[in-house]
């Protein structure tokens, strides 16, 4: 098995584009039935100081089975562990263990990106982004990778070096710090919600642009963006039921999703079913993305003789 460090992965180099062809293709085989996602497992302790997940998934176009594990522990100090092993399928040999963070930060602002493309409404020029933290800095290359025809960027934060950072993702294009969350959400066609649990940013409903859509990663949307959306997708509603509980109503239920990004991808469901249509977008981790990222990681970094072979069950 070929053990790939987090440095060691940090030396493949992959732009946005590519890593995104990556997680859409894997999206559609979803959609084609030949890979599967079961549900995640989720372990959290009473008090809440930490929360663990566990992940099954085969990759039916690579015939690759991985487990990928993830573990935050938040009391004294915030920790986080995530790691990914493949296993080839048809051979039946063990391909690879990884750190699996890099891969997580490359792989969800492609999925916020292609669900960008798929439910902005026609037309859409000015992009807000919330955030300034590992996402809210990947944020704006994937986005105007998929959506180029974008004019306007702005972002809200309120970390000094985070601010220069996303300043910085796009070189070439004008990024614009806003300091009024509501004015700026009011002229947005698209809302990136990629804040850290700490913010104090909650956009409301309201705020949103008749046919504006907001995408929730982290935090940064209140949950009336959900409840009062005309439309609700997910990438997974089963997945959007177990880590998307912090925005269910004072009865404790979630809005139901009206359709599924691997669906939308391949035809089979509509992003926007009229005009004038404020969309709501739950972007959480879907298995399959991480084993064909990680795959094509893996492969690219057996190709540069990287990463450590070892006889673990020796």
């Amino acid at each position: 098995m070929r053990v790939l460090t987090r440095s060691d992965l940090a030396k493949v180099e992959l732009g946005p584009a590519e890593v995104i062809a990556v997680v859409e293709e894997a999206y559609r085989a979803l959609a084609a039935g030949l890979s599967a996602n079961p549900s995640k497992l989720t372990l959290q302790p009473p008090d809440g100081h930490s929360v663990s997940y566990a992940m099954l998934g085969r990759d039916g176009t690579r015939g690759v089975v991985a487990f990928k594990t993830s573990y935050r522990f938040h009391t004294r100090r915030e920790c986080y562990y995530t790691s990914l092993a493949l296993y080839d399928d048809e051979s039946g040999l063990p391909l690879a263990l990884m750190d699996c963070g890099g891969i997580g930060a490359m792989r969800t602002p492609a999925v916020s990106a292609l669900l960008a493309r798929e439910c902005a409404a026609p037309g859409s020029r000015t992009a807000l982004v919330i955030g300034t933290g590992v996402q809210g800095r990947q944020a704006l290359p994937y986005l105007t990778a998929t959506m180029p025809e974008l004019e306007r960027l702005m972002v809200f934060g309120t970390h000094a070096d985070g601010l220069r950072a996303v300043r910085d993702s796009v070189p070439g294009r004008e990024v614009e710090e806003v300091a009024d969350l509501r004015s700026a959400v009011e002229r947005a066609d698209v809302v990136l919600g990629v804040a850290g649990p700490s913010t104090t940013a909650a956009v409301q409903a309201d705020w949103l642009r008749p046919d504006a859509l907001c995408v929730l990663v982290g935090y940064g949307l209140a949950p009336s963006t959900l409840h009062r959306a005309d439309r609700v997708l997910a990438t997974s509603a089963a997945q959007m039921a177990v880590t998307g509980t912090d925005l269910a109503d004072e009865h404790g239920v979630l809005r139901p999703v009206d359709a599924e990004l691997p669906d939308v991808l391949v035809g089979r469901a509509e992003a926007r079913s009229g005009g004038g249509q404020r969309i709501f977008a739950y972007n959480s981790g879907l298995v399959v993305t991480d084993i064909a990222l990680g795959h094509h990681f893996a492969r690219a970094a057996e190709e540069r003789g990287m990463g450590q072979v070892i006889d673990l069950w020796r």
